[in-house]
């Protein structure tokens, strides 16, 4: 799409909002993230598309058409360009704002800015924003372990070799066997699409991350697991693997939804 006119879209960016695979800071889950976005969470899933109209307002447009846009993304991942212009049928819903942060913005229009509402959708929903990272609640938690499982080494890396982890049902913080009380019953009573996830690690291990209300875990199947709490701001858990955690992870792997290959 370009921006020849205010109808028009400047595409900037996508992802996909699946089971599998969603921008976590939506929710906790794949329904919880597509009622952020007031969409019904079909099982195939969208795409998010993030541009610029002619006047430089931000909008959000979700696309049915998510072989489209996991294409786009592959290309623009690999350095090549890829006309993304979901068709109109395509189209789910045209949302106002940006659910994420978004670096960059269209060349020859105006400075990205949220529409002004129109007058006949007055009391209705208001424009998408990014989550302010300044204070820390559940999207802020979510955020983190985005990052953590973004940079495992770096964090991994600030947990000494030689610390005696405990096992899980031994842990002296409370909130730690709580939330690992909740992970293990996930596995006897599974949870909404999405609450706990798959994804390629080095070697033969996998990269999990499970999330539940007030909490986010990410490990790898071959190493620890990092827990981060609501009550607990900006903390990072080390939970060591003991005699209890890799079979826990394994048993996880086993149930968790994987990206498209």
């Amino acid at each position: 799409m370009a921006a020849e006119d205010d109808d028009a879209l400047f595409v900037l960016t996508a992802v996909l909002l699946t089971p599998a695979q969603f921008p976590s800071v939506l929710g906790d889950d794949y329904p919880e993230a597509c009622a952020r976005l007031g969409l019904e969470p079909y099982a195939e899933g969208y795409g998010l598309v993030l541009g610029q109209d002619g006047s430089g307002a931000r909008w959000t447009v979700a696309t049915d058409d998510v072989t489209l846009v996991a294409c786009a993304i592959a290309a623009w991942d690999c350095g090549m360009d890829y006309d993304l212009s979901p068709s109109d049928r395509s189209v789910a819903a045209a949302l106002p704002g940006w659910p994420l942060h978004v670096a960059v913005s269209a060349p020859g229009v105006a400075a990205p800015h949220d529409p002004a509402p129109e007058p006949e959708t007055d009391g209705g929903r208001s424009a998408l924003v990014p989550p302010d990272t300044e204070h820390w609640g559940p999207a802020q938690r979510r955020l983190g372990a985005d990052e953590i499982a973004l940079q495992w080494a770096v964090w991994r890396e600030q947990v000494e070799d030689d610390v005696e982890f405990v096992d899980a049902g031994e842990s002296p913080n409370e909130s730690v066997q709580r939330v690992l009380k909740e992970v293990r019953e996930y596995l006897h009573s599974p949870p909404p699409p999405g609450r706990v996830r798959s994804a390629f690690a080095s070697g033969e291990a996998r990269t999990l991350r499970a999330d539940g209300p007030g909490w986010s875990m990410v490990a790898r199947t071959d190493d620890i697991a990092f827990l981060l709490l609501d009550d607990e701001p900006g903390e990072v858990l080390p939970v060591g693997r003991g005699a209890e955690l890799p079979g826990l992870l394994e048993a996880l792997d086993g149930m968790a939804l994987r990206p498209a290959a």
